[in-house]
């Protein structure tokens, strides 16, 4: 069951889941001046265009923020996640940032970052294992390669760069056993406690099987174990820290992130408020994370989700009530800032919903339909670009503030577009005219 990645649709697939004037010349043989063309959106929206293969403006863009997100209007087309690899390599060695943040487990970004910081493990084995269930969308060649590239600047640099898991979808074995053991270590009369709180929780299968099999307890024994996941970290939470402060203030984030994974699987997600609630909480807590170790490492850091997480303004259904984009606005203000993506056409791999077995397939969409955003952004530059909607003039200022049809592909198809304002919504808008599916592992 793909609870945790979706973009946002109906019931069935959020269960499947959990962005001027040209003046005439004047000449001597012709005293009046020719009609000036009208500002159009387009034309206004040409004027900011920056082509996309020189990032600088985009970096003058970033600024002094410490935290970027970077959405995507796919969760699955290579040229979103090339692109991602591409702003990201700029930042580290142009902006000084150092850690890639993404929509995924809290302790599958420990594993991946084992790797990348220490060389652990074999990376493509780590992808295939971790990125599975609702975050299958990231077994990619394209990820991989990321991760190898991490690997490798820290291999050649002093300075490392890190890799971040911020959702809370899976709790891997790792957190339990960092836990329990700083708890046996510092306060081991809270062993027996801790181990009997975590002893049903503690996954003992791999990320897909553990997370298709919680969809399926009961309710009341879901709740039953989110009450024990929190009972841990209070527990822990109320004790004098240890010698190392550093130490203490990981451990009680890993006992949180337990705590908070059995908290998202405690919400009956049948009931469609629930389901709601369910993902301003995601939303919420993903933003807290992130803001947790940037604050705790002191990095920049570069956050990588769909556009519909990043964004500061729920579309107009708001089936995401406040987004993980708001919630981190909210906390740290100007110090985050956020990148959008839109498309004209193209192919991207989600889960067939036609099929009942749900396979992910290849699909493909044509251009943009009338009266859509990207109708208008398909006209500004043959090129693809992107724009500082920040500061965009009149009429397209306006027009950015209008709810239009706009793709948002979650891990799932077919669905609807969503209705979305692209000025309230982001900072820096990219758009591709043409995207291709990822290629999977």
């Amino acid at each position: 069951m793909h609870l945790f990645h979706d973009t946002h649709h109906r019931p069935r697939q959020a269960l499947l889941l959990l962005l001027g004037l040209t003046l005439g010349a004047f000449t001597a043989a012709a005293p009046t001046a020719k009609a000036a063309e009208p500002a159009t959106p387009e034309r206004q929206l040409a004027r900011s265009a920056q082509p996309l293969d020189d990032l600088r403006p985009l970096g003058r863009m970033v600024g002094s923020a410490d935290i970027v997100g970077l959405g995507e209007a796919t969760h699955n087309s290579h040229e979103f996640f090339a692109a991602k690899r591409r702003v990201f390599q700029y930042l580290v060695e142009k902006k000084g940032f150092t850690t890639f943040a993404l929509e995924t487990a809290w302790s599958s970004g420990m594993r991946v970052n084992a790797y990348v910081l220490r060389g652990e493990g074999d990376p493509e084995r780590i992808v295939r294992e971790e990125f599975q269930s609702s975050y299958a969308m990231w077994e990619t060649r394209e990820y991989l390669d990321l991760i190898r590239w991490m690997r490798d600047y820290n291999l050649h640099h002093s300075r490392k760069v890190q890799f971040m898991g911020d959702d809370m979808g899976y709790a891997g074995p790792r957190l339990f056993d960092e836990v329990s053991a700083y708890t046996a270590k510092h306060y081991p009369a809270l062993l027996p406690r801790l181990t009997a709180l975590y002893r049903d929780s503690r996954p003992t299968a791999g990320v897909g099987d553990t997370m298709n099999a919680m969809i399926k307890r009961p309710l009341a024994e879901r709740k039953r174990l989110a009450g024990e996941l929190r009972q841990a970290y209070d527990l822990l939470r109320g004790r004098r820290p240890g010698p190392d402060r550093t130490e203490h203030a990981w451990v009680l984030q890993y006992a949180r992130t337990l705590a908070q994974t059995g908290a998202m699987w405690s919400f009956d997600f049948f009931d469609p408020d629930q389901l709601k609630e369910s993902r301003r909480y995601r939303d919420r807590v993903m933003a807290e994370n992130t803001v947790w170790w940037q604050r705790q490492t002191g990095h920049r850091m570069l956050l990588s989700a769909h556009n519909g997480h990043v964004a500061y303004a729920p579309t107009l259904t708001a089936e995401y009530p406040k987004l993980q984009g708001a919630y981190i606005r909210d906390a740290v203000g100007a110090a985050y800032m956020n990148i959008g993506f839109t498309f004209g056409q193209g192919s991207f791999n989600a889960l067939d919903l036609n099929d009942p077995a749900e396979p992910i397939r290849e699909f493909t969409v044509g251009p943009p339909g009338p009266g859509s955003n990207e109708e208008v952004l398909e006209r500004v530059s043959p090129r693809d670009y992107y724009l500082d909607l920040r500061r965009v003039a009149k009429p397209a200022k306006d027009w950015l503030g209008v709810f239009r049809p706009t793709r948002s592909i979650g891990n799932s198809w077919p669905q609807e577009d969503d209705q979305v304002r692209l000025g309230p919504s982001f900072d820096v808008l990219v758009h591709l005219h043409r995207v291709t599916a990822a290629h999977r592992l």
